[in-house]
């Protein structure tokens, strides 16, 4: 997909759809990093190690993926 081609997807999309999208994003990666956790820290007795780590990285996933979507923007 061209640069072109990138832009004018973005730009057809109404202001309410992409923030959805981030906020879905954002949603998504901090369950699945909770929910990671849990699962290491059950299998391991690590508690609450394993859900801390697992809530960093949800985060940290969120924020490389939202700042991904932004720049599609400017």
């Amino acid at each position: 997909m061209s640069e072109d081609e990138k832009s004018s997807t973005a730009a057809a999309l109404p202001g309410w759809a992409a923030f959805l999208t981030m906020g879905s994003t954002i949603a998504l990666c901090e369950a699945l990093g909770v929910v990671a956790g849990l699962e290491v820290d059950h299998h391991f007795s690590t508690a609450p190690v394993g859900i801390l780590i697992g809530v960093v990285l949800g985060t940290v996933i969120a924020v490389v993926s939202v700042v991904r979507q932004v720049r599609r923007y400017l």
